[in-house]
């Protein structure tokens, strides 16, 4: 089983679960998950009696290895001592993506964490897909340790250059208009900057409308995942909550 592990390193149709809630959620959404190894087996045990009773058959399952071997599969091994190997979910196109709720995209993003803690944000406020435009791989260990695992529980795809889309774009920039009172329709793809550069100009000049929230004086700018946050609770806090026809 721990052949998975030396694979998904360099097999792009497998990922790497780290720690029990990134396990908990990708089996939550219907991950394949293809291996499960644990160096704290009774300890395990018990946290999923007690807070995920859904996660029993998958700790039970676990093959037991010692915390050495554990911890010399990763570079910073998880402390819950639990770890998987599953099936990367094929990529859908954007036109699939539910028109019930936003779609977020994130142009040229470079911080792994920062795409992670979006796809948690996403996954939250119950968006119907997420992209990434640039040469960074959201599908990243480090992004899936960020997002908990979140990543399998709505389309999380990476494009080159911006798709082109039959639904208002939505860029969230400092010079845009006042966002104040402003709710993005549900069919919006909402694009949020590069944490470098912010938006491309081809960005720009793609949105329908750019908007902006406002910041106390002399406070430049707020983390990418708290603007991705903002964005979409200015919708899903308008809005009815429903979760049907979501990925």
């Amino acid at each position: 089983m721990i052949d998975w592990f030396e694979r998904a390193t360099s097999d792009p149709s497998l990922v790497v679960l780290e720690g029990f809630h990134a396990v908990k959620h990708a089996h939550r959404f219907g991950a394949e998950i293809v291996a499960v190894i644990s160096s704290h087996d009774r300890a395990l045990r018990e946290l999923a009696a007690e807070v995920a009773p859904d996660m029993s058959e998958v700790v039970n399952n676990a093959l037991a290895i010692p915390s050495e071997t554990f911890s010399s599969l990763f570079r910073h091994p998880h402390p819950t001592g639990l770890a998987a190997v599953a099936r990367r979910p094929i990529p859908i196109h954007p036109a699939a993506m539910a028109r019930s709720a936003p779609i977020v995209l994130l142009d040229d993003p470079r911080h792994l964490g920062n795409i992670g803690a979006a796809v948690r944000i996403c996954a939250a406020g119950g968006a119907s897909g997420i992209i990434t435009v640039g040469a960074v791989d959201p599908w990243h260990p480090a992004a899936i340790r960020g997002s908990a695992g979140l990543h399998f529980a709505l389309p999380t795809i990476q494009v080159a250059g911006l798709p082109t889309f039959d639904r208002p774009i939505i860029a969230f920039d400092p010079e845009g208009e006042d966002g104040r009172g402003f709710i993005p329709p549900d069919d919006a793809v909402l694009a949020f900057g590069s944490e470098r550069t912010g938006l491309s100009t081809t960005t720009k000049r793609a949105a329908d409308r750019l908007i902006s929230f406002p910041m106390r004086p002399d406070v430049s700018s707020v983390n990418l995942a708290a603007s991705v946050g903002i964005g979409l609770y200015m919708w899903r806090l308008n809005t009815a909550p429903s979760w049907e026809g979501l990925g």
